[in-house]
């Protein structure tokens, strides 16, 4: 009898400390997470709200194929928000925006750009007319906090251009265009251009910006063909290029504004 007591007794303590580490596991697990508060503020501040102009409508730590994550939505000026924060990194998973009017301006969160007006200033800027492109995409997105359109169309002669405008201010971040269908014109034999030419095409770009700019510069290959890359750092404007090495056509051009 008294060795059926010990018996239970030993299997009472066993259960009673796996009980005890699988808890303390559990709470090891749930310390690591970032928490609710931290998820929110992440939220937040990638979306560019202040905390005080955010109404948190559904906040919840979720599990998807083993990951945990935390499911935010909030509204903010007449925009609602939804965002998966993972629950142990903080990197976001996930967002998505909703609103009903996209003319507003001034508030965190709103546009004072629409997309007819984003395809309007992209092709003010590229010199071509609505007919003589077709749209790839013209889509509300967000970079760095800030809300912008990326804005892609190819031209008849199948140059790709690729336009990234603040929703805001309506002013260009950035764009660059790609002469994909670029044919080497037969005339120019096989005569090239100097490398010093190329240069003077490219800063002719860019006025103002002198042979001292020019950070990268580089001769190349494409398809056999002699070309000629390079990096431009002006005013503080980044300008990538490339050069066809015999016509001196401009391959390839990239803008980027700091």
């Amino acid at each position: 009898m008294k060795l059926h007591r010990n018996v239970i007794f030993t299997c009472c303590a066993a259960a009673a400390l796996t009980l005890a580490l699988t808890g303390c596991g559990q709470q090891n697990a749930q310390a690591s997470y970032i928490g609710m508060d931290a998820a929110k503020a992440i939220a937040l501040d990638d979306a560019g709200i202040a905390e005080s102009a955010a109404t948190f409508t559904d906040a919840e730590l979720d599990d998807r194929n083993g990951t945990a994550y935390y499911d935010l939505d909030f509204t903010a000026d007449g925009q609602s928000y939804e965002y998966d924060i993972d629950a142990v990194t903080g990197t976001v998973i996930a967002t998505g925006q909703n609103t009903n009017d996209h003319q507003t301006s001034g508030a965190a969160g709103t546009t004072a750009v629409d997309e007819a007006k984003a395809k309007e200033i992209a092709l003010e800027h590229a010199g071509l007319s609505q007919d003589q492109v077709t749209f790839l995409q013209c889509k509300l997105d967000r970079d760095d906090g800030r809300q912008v359109y990326d804005v892609e169309f190819y031209a008849a002669d199948y140059t790709e251009y690729d336009y990234e405008i603040d929703a805001t201010t309506g002013e260009i971040l950035s764009y660059d265009y790609d002469a994909e269908g670029y044919t080497p014109s037969t005339s120019s034999g096989t005569q090239s251009i100097t490398a010093e030419r190329a240069k003077e095409i490219a800063l002719a770009e860019v006025p103002g910006a002198a042979a001292s700019d020019i950070y990268e510069f580089e001769v190349d290959q494409d398809d056999g063909r002699l070309e000629y890359e390079g990096t431009i750092y002006y005013n503080g404007t980044k300008y990538e290029f490339s050069i066809d090495g015999y016509s001196g056509a401009i391959r390839s051009w990239e803008v980027e504004n700091h």
